[in-house]
């Protein structure tokens, strides 16, 4: 549907379709939704005859929001636009008394789990150790244990009459920028660099969370940022007033995709990001939020700014120069709902008098109004409780054991071997005498999650030190570093806890402290004196002692040093873990439970030198990702080791595809290692004998999955599908399927890396056949 279109006299409201027959629930998973007395249960004014239209529920949607928002004044939709936002002034909607409508909160967040909201909740792997999993299955579980805890928790706040910040159950995730830079400091919180992967995540995301009601939603998605988004932050200039100046290839290529996935999943929101693109500031940007979005997409929710973004078009972009002709620019562009920046009087406050200055329509405002309601219907708020199962969820659906359970999973999922020399796993059937367990990250239970973390209890909360220290008789400490920068170091105690022992475990990275929100860095270095840590372990460590590095960070460090010695046995990379750290590691050295080895892949290029990354601030994607690198990464996209061995031993697919459909394909693994374990199955296509227009990539990834094997199964069948979008090139304003021959190649990794697992890789060609236009989207 096109955009929302309301006259003085009627309303004739486009909405969104019914999600229900598109969002499938795993059945694999099953969260709890206990019964309560819902007379305990905030319960809105029966439907009857004297009651207003808009609670009717035998009504249609579009009727009922047509109705609320025809009894609005505009003072009150001004209301409602303008209370987006963070702080006591900046939200919530207030309540609308004379129609007996309560205030609502928009600001809440749920990245991997209920963040920021008063009492616990279960802290799930950082965001880019969850794409490290590969696990479409994962994503969508999480999600669906995010939104049972934050609907349960906002049920009982309402209850109780709360509506602060994060008691909402309108969600500002998944974070679905592109990581084209290792040194933003926003990486941590993306899917990575590919936006294949992106893209499929932000579809489970959002299915996973809004769940399969056929009438209800359980919490509303909202990707973001929206949209050339992915640094700097701080580094060299301020993401408040940054200018991205990208071309429109890239931006088709690159940035748009996964949010046109996160749009065909149903989200009910998108944030609009504090950059310019190519000029024009994100949220007043009408050919983003318009054009694209609404006219190509057919988006028909809401946009919600990012805290401040509207503010900082006058103070900080210094686009426009006044409240009125930048309410009037962001409405008309698309933006409708401000999270501004705790103000007591919000730039959207001027919306009145930009209408008074013909500058805005009434019959605009109340279009722009009408999905904020539609979307609160839609979760419920004005028909009976009973109707609606997600009403009888509550706090006492937080941090439960299953939730608990799934947190370890996805941790244990997230890490990625790097190096192994035979060392891992560690024996599990006989107690150690003594190990070390050095460096800041293994025992600072408040690095390890990393930004926007949910709060669980601080029992919860296992470190690497107190998870292993149960595989020792004595564990010998030393953080050697006052905090993970690493500014003050004490090489002493670190060489005194790694003399005597028979493993030596060394805990580095970076923390929120060196890498998050507003804090890029300058290169990829490890902070401080973190090298010198590391240098220390590896000369003073006996030589038959192996040293097993682990590394929580989320942009790559400069590691080269340590991956080229033969001292140091293992890497692992964890990213944030969050709460279940120690157990999954624990779980993971010694392969003491089932899932137990690792199948994590990097979501990301790790360069092997600050020298191959082109300046934060160029948005052309030359040199950026894998699928324009330049030169041999110290660790490709899609690398990953195991304790045992997967073989690809035959694959059957189309041969010929004609053009705009999908290549469909077969291949069969085995397991011919000593391990029950995971594989990520990663197909790539390469474009050949056709001519590449800017900014086509070399090779893409086109389908993944995670695969269960036990040791020594054979001939396991796995079905794959190359989608027809992911054959197309952009080019004269359009997506183009052109004839021609492409590569295929279907394995554990990338084809035709340097730095390989020993898993190969089979290679095979198809033919498209004609060629077709896609559109321009």
């Amino acid at each position: 549907m096109g955009p929302l279109r309301v006259s003085l006299f009627s309303f004739l409201v486009c909405l969104h379709v019914p999600l229900s027959a598109a969002l499938n629930r795993d059945p694999r998973y099953k969260p709890k939704v206990p019964n309560v007395d819902r007379d305990l249960l905030h319960k809105p004014k029966a439907p009857n005859a004297d009651d207003y239209p808009f609670r009717n529920v035998s009504l249609s949607w579009d009727e009922r929001v047509a109705d609320l928002v025809g009894r609005l004044t505009l003072e009150e939709i001004q209301e409602q636009m303008g209370r987006g936002g963070a702080g006591e002034n900046g939200g919530p909607a207030p309540a609308i008394k004379r129609l007996d409508i309560g205030p609502y909160q928009w600001n809440q967040e749920c990245l991997r789990g209920d963040v920021g909201a008063q009492g616990n909740a279960t802290a799930f792997p950082q965001a880019l150790g969850l794409a490290a999993a590969f696990s479409p299955d994962l994503i969508f579980r999480v999600a669906e244990v995010t939104a049972v805890e934050v609907r349960g928790k906002h049920n009982d706040f309402v209850k109780q009459g709360i509506f602060t910040d994060h008691t909402g159950a309108s969600c500002f995730s998944p974070v679905i920028n592109i990581m084209r830079d290792s040194r933003w400091g926003r990486n941590q919180e993306t899917y990575g660099e590919d936006p294949y992967l992106s893209g499929i995540y932000a579809d489970r995301f959002i299915r996973g969370l809004q769940g399969n009601d056929t009438r209800y939603v359980r919490a509303s998605g909202g990707c973001k940022h929206f949209d050339v988004h992915g640094g700097p932050d701080s580094i060299p200039v301020s993401r408040f007033s940054f200018n991205a100046e990208v071309s429109e290839a890239d931006w088709r290529t690159t940035f748009l995709p996964a949010f046109r996935r996160c749009v065909e999943a149903g989200t009910y929101s998108l944030m609009c990001s504090y950059n310019r693109i190519n000029g024009v500031p994100a949220c007043a940007n009408s050919e983003l939020l318009t054009d694209v979005l609404r006219g190509e997409w057919n988006f028909t929710g809401y946009i919600v700014s990012d805290e401040g973004a509207i503010e900082n078009i006058i103070y900080l972009h210094h686009y426009l120069n006044n409240t009125v002709d930048t309410v009037a620019a962001c409405v008309n562009a698309g933006c409708n709902l401000e999270l501004s920046g705790n103000l007591a009087k919000p730039v959207y406050f001027s919306l009145v008098d930009a209408v008074n200055a013909g500058k805005l329509t009434q019959a605009k405002v109340q279009e722009m109004v009408s999905p904020l309601f539609y979307t609160r219907m839609r979760l419920g708020e004005f028909d009976p409780p009973e109707m609606n199962p997600y009403s009888r969820l509550s706090s006492a659906d937080v941090e439960t054991d299953d939730h608990k359970a799934l947190a370890v999973e996805a941790a244990m999922k997230s890490f990625v071997l790097l190096k192994n020399d035979g060392v891992l796993p560690l024996n599990h059937t006989a107690k150690y005498g003594t190990i070390a367990i050095v460096g800041p990250m293994a025992d600072d239970a408040s690095q390890l999650s990393g930004d926007y973390a949910p709060r669980p209890p601080p029992a919860d909360v296992i470190t690497p030190l107190a998870g292993l220290r149960s595989i020792a008789s004595t564990v010998q400490y030393a953080a050697g570093c006052s905090e993970t920068a690493c500014t003050s170091y004490n090489s002493s105690d670190v060489i005194k806890a790694v003399t005597g022992t028979e493993i030596t475990i060394v805990a580095l990275g970076t923390g929120q402290s060196v890498e998050a929100e507003g804090h890029d860095r300058p290169d990829i270095e490890l902070p401080g004196q973190q090298k010198q840590l590391l240098m220390d372990v590896i000369n003073n460590t006996p030589e038959k002692v192996p040293i097993i590095l682990l590394l929580f960070n989320a942009g790559p460090v400069n590691i080269s040093f340590a991956d080229q010695d033969p001292r140091v046995s293992a890497i692992m990379e964890c990213f944030f873990p969050a709460q279940a750290t120690g157990d999954a590691l624990r779980h993971v050295l010694l392969n003491d439970v089932d899932g137990a080895v690792p199948a994590g892949r990097l979501p990301y290029t790790w360069p092997l030198l600050d020298t191959q990354m082109p300046p934060m601030v160029n948005y052309s994607m030359a040199g950026r990702t894998y699928r324009y690198f330049d030169g041999p990464p110290l660790y490709p996209f899609g690398y990953g080791l195991s304790y045992t061995t997967f073989r690809y031993t035959a694959m059957t697919h189309t041969a010929f595809v004609t053009a705009g459909e999908p290549l469909k394909g077969q291949v069969w693994v085995d397991n011919v290692g000593h391990y029950d374990a995971d594989e990520v199955v990663q197909v790539y296509i390469r474009w050949r004998d056709i001519p590449l227009p800017e900014g086509t990539p070399k090779i893409q990834l086109a389908w993944f999955d995670r695969i269960s094997m036990k040791a020594g199964q054979s001939n396991l069948q796995v079905s794959f599908e190359v989608e027809a979008r992911s054959m197309a090139q952009w080019k004269n304003g359009g997506w183009f399927i052109e004839e021609g021959f492409m590569d295929l190649f279907v394995g554990g990794q990338q084809p035709h890396q340097k730095r390989a697992a020993p898993n190969d890789v089979i290679t095979a060609e198809f033919k498209i056949v004609g060629s077709k236009y896609l559109g321009r989207y």
